[in-house]
């Protein structure tokens, strides 16, 4: 049985990582894992292709500074995770700071080359009351759901499988005016060199893009058993059975005040109907994301929460490509873009054709 590399950042204070220790014991039980507490450790480890579990324990301030060393560590060698595959638990002592914390975690080692499942965060808050729904769907408590929510990932890590395809189809969405767009410029010269790929462009700038009303959830599902949504509209007569079809989705995203633009954000939220009959475990997501100034990473994490840790999608490492241009087509005059377009457009398809 391969063993799991547990990076458990120390924390001094007992209190604060007793549950934590729980959760671990529980999720792990039955597998070898090897434990690593200190940035110099894992400084030391190869952590290449391996099967990672990131375990933090917070406090009321949300932090901890041994992760941080590691976190730094991370940002620092963007090869240190190649070819691995990973799962997070963060447990809190407050009600906030764990989800920012595990997506911060997430785009990091996504960035070192780190691959993640689905739904890769666990992260318990200091009440537990995030766990309340599992928990009465299960018929337990918030603390035993929460300990089959961990288990879950561990099992998620270790049987993860790089799924590939000899004609692998992938959906490019965005809503963006060619004519001026610096994120469509960059996606074009991605697009170029991918090979082997069936791509399939839908726009959502034409038409009305209704947002997620909130439509109670037998509702919701009820429209999502036919793959419809309360609103109709394009999306769900293109662009849901578009998603049903492809091997992967590749989000084209202007950076809008640190942001999503309204119509993707949309797009994100109105998958809540799909999802209700529909898990995309099965299916990988990336972004092409262009900034005026700065906040590339923000709307990276924003769509590594809205499509990898809630809608599942898979998230294959260097899972984004993050660029600045403020000037309509000034993508085209940075430097090194030919080279950093290619290197992307090779990471999409190593991550999908089957060799």
């Amino acid at each position: 049985m391969e063993t799991l590399i547990l990076i458990n950042p120390f924390c001094p204070e007992y209190a604060k990582r007793e549950r934590l220790k729980q959760i671990v014991e529980y999720s792990t039980r039955g597998y070898n894992y090897r434990e690593l507490t200190s940035v110099e450790e894992v400084e030391q480890a190869d952590l290449k292709n391996r099967r990672i579990l990131f375990t933090v324990s917070l406090g009321e301030s949300g932090i901890n500074l041994s992760w941080f060393s590691i976190l730094k560590y991370l940002r620092l060698n963007r090869k240190a995770l190649e070819g691995s595959v990973g799962g997070v638990i963060i447990d809190g002592s407050s009600e906030m700071f764990t989800k920012s914390t595990g997506r911060s975690l997430v785009f990091t080692a996504n960035m070192a080359g780190c691959t993640f499942p689905g739904r890769p965060l666990v992260e318990g808050t200091g009440s537990l009351e995030n766990f309340k729904v599992l928990a009465m769907n299960n018929e337990t408590d918030n603390f035993q759901a929460y300990l089959m929510e961990g288990r879950t990932l561990v099992e998620n890590i270790m049987n993860y499988q790089f799924s590939r395809s000899r004609t692998p189809k992938l959906l490019m969405i965005h809503a963006s005016d060619r004519r001026t767009s610096n994120s469509l410029a960059l996606w074009d010269m991605i697009k170029a060199k991918l090979e082997g790929i069936n791509i399939r462009e839908i726009s959502l700038r034409n038409g009305t893009v209704w947002d997620c009303r909130g439509c109670a959830y037998e509702t919701c599902r009820h429209f999502g058993e036919e793959n419809k949504c309360f609103y109709g509209g394009n999306i769900e007569k293109e662009v849901y059975p578009a998603i049903l079809e492809a091997d992967a989705v590749c989000l084209v995203c202007p950076n809008y005040n640190d942001s999503m633009g309204g119509n993707l954000t949309a797009f994100v939220n109105r998958l809540t109907a799909l999802f209700t009959t529909h898990r995309f475990y099965d299916k990988k997501v990336f972004a092409v994301i262009v900034s005026g100034y700065s906040g590339g990473d923000i709307v990276a994490e924003q769509i590594i929460s809205g499509m990898n840790m809630n809608k599942t999608f898979a998230l294959p490492r260097r899972f984004a490509i993050m660029e600045t241009a403020n000037a309509p087509r000034a993508i085209l005059e940075s430097r090194g873009i030919e080279e950093r377009a290619a290197a992307f457009a090779a990471d999409v398809t190593d991550a999908l054709v089957e060799r």
